[in-house]
């Protein structure tokens, strides 16, 4: 599917969809416990891989409404009937892959050419140290991936700057184990963040991580029981960040964001990041609203080494304002979906961005941009497609944005939610 996005304004009020994150952790986390009742999960292409990942173990999910009802596996993943289907989701590999190591047999786990391109070098490694088989087919650190188990727990060393999911994914695994795990961080944490928000979901469901001096640890022989039998997702703030960027670029008479509780999410760094830009914004973290009105914006250099997803986002703003922005440390962001610091780069200079892209840095030049509506790809990735629509939204003229529909990897109401706030978008 490919959108056309008009120049248009937009006001009114939107709510945050449930965080991405937070589901997939939820989910797995409901697969290691006994039953659990998850509410107001986000229910999309990438939540439901891991969802079937969950039923590939020997859980059992049904969905009512806005709550999932999970009956897990306790603890003891059995041994997949059949090859486990990632989709395009590089969380639900990388968290199943170490749950794969618990199961007492030979697990295989792929997905779409995007996924299978993707680096899981470092997870295997760790479950090799740790007593497992783990393989790629193609010996190349990538998808296929063959996982065999159990691991009984230990000591692992892995690199901390290619994913924060690998990490995720041993502390996820780690607490059923006999003997937990000690994780040695070999390079500095990229994404710190998101280790936080799976210690937050951990919490939640009594398990107890810590924090070292080397890394994190697990202590094994727990039990995931989740307080009152219950886990309850708080709001995206990756999917905030679009309605949030819309509101500073498009809504003259002010847009209100509701669902956007604190949370341990990096990326509420968005909010700060559109203050010093000079946006117009009050966010009332008590009642988890913020209000936002269009505002002259002026360029910011803003580090991406915790909050990887803004990327796009963060460009789209830096094209439209005074001055230059600057995004560092941005080179983990080549290995997402797509290579988002390429692919924005790219669509950006065709509607008429200034921009220089280096390994690490993105630079953009608001002083000699003026964006000009044009054809752009969304290169499949749902966080570029939706930051290229905000573009459309302040472009002379028509935008248009390939390969739209995959969207709905993250937040399959997108583009009604645009409409709905005035955006002139046409399929």
């Amino acid at each position: 599917m490919d959108v056309t996005v008009s120049p248009s304004n937009v006001a009114g009020q939107a709510q945050a969809p449930p965080s991405k994150s937070y589901t997939h952790r939820a989910i797995l986390a409901a697969g290691y416990a006994d039953n659990t009742i998850v509410e107001n999960p986000l229910w999309s292409a990438d939540t439901k891989a891991t969802a079937r990942a969950v039923e590939a173990f020997g859980g059992d999910i049904k969905k009512e409404e806005s709550k999932l009802y999970i009956d897990g596996f306790d603890g003891s993943p059995d041994v997949p009937e059949d090859v486990i289907n990632c989709e395009n989701s590089g969380t639900t590999i990388r968290l199943t892959a170490a749950c794969a190591s618990l199961a007492n047999g030979i697990t295989v786990l792929t997905g779409d050419q995007s996924l299978r391109s993707r680096p899981q070098g470092p997870l295997l490694s760790a479950i090799r140290q740790l007593g497992g088989a783990a393989e790629s087919t193609r010996n190349n650190g990538q998808a296929p991936l063959v996982i065999e188990g159990p691991i009984e727990g230990g000591d692992v060393a892995i690199p901390g700057d290619v994913s924060s999911q690998f990490i995720t994914a041993l502390l996820m695994a780690g607490p059923v184990t006999d003997s937990g795990i000690n994780i040695t961080l070999e390079t500095e944490l990229k994404s710190a963040p998101y280790v936080d928000i799976t210690r937050e979901v951990l919490e939640v469901f009594d398990i107890s991580t810590n924090e070292t001096d080397e890394g994190y640890a697990v202590a094994g022989e727990q039990e995931y029981t989740p307080t009152d039998g219950t886990y309850n997702v708080p709001g995206d703030f990756s999917s905030t960040s679009y309605l949030l960027a819309a509101g500073a670029l498009a809504a003259p008479e002010g847009l209100t964001v509701n669902n956007a509780v604190p949370s341990a999410q990096g990326d509420t760094a968005i909010v700060d990041i559109l203050a010093n830009m000079g946006a117009e914004l009050r966010w009332d973290k008590d009642a988890g609203q913020i209000d936002i009105r269009r505002s002259d914006l002026k360029g910011v250099t803003v580090s991406v080494e915790d909050t990887p997803d803004l990327l796009p986002t963060i460009a789209v703003l830096g094209a439209v304002a005074d001055g230059t922005t600057r995004i560092t440390n941005c080179k983990h962001v080549r290995y997402k979906e797509t290579d988002r610091v390429s692919a924005m780069a790219t669509a950006l200079s065709k509607l008429g961005a200034e921009v220089t892209e280096h390994e690490a840095e993105l630079v953009i030049d608001g002083d000699e941009t003026s964006l000009q509506g044009a054809t752009v790809d969304g290169q499949a990735d749902h966080r570029v497609i939706m930051s290229l629509t905000l573009a459309g939204l302040v472009a002379e003229g028509d935008t248009t944005v390939r390969n739209a529909d995959h969207v709905d990897v993250s937040y399959p109401g997108f583009f009604d939610t645009m409409k709905q706030l005035g955006a002139t978008i046409r399929d």
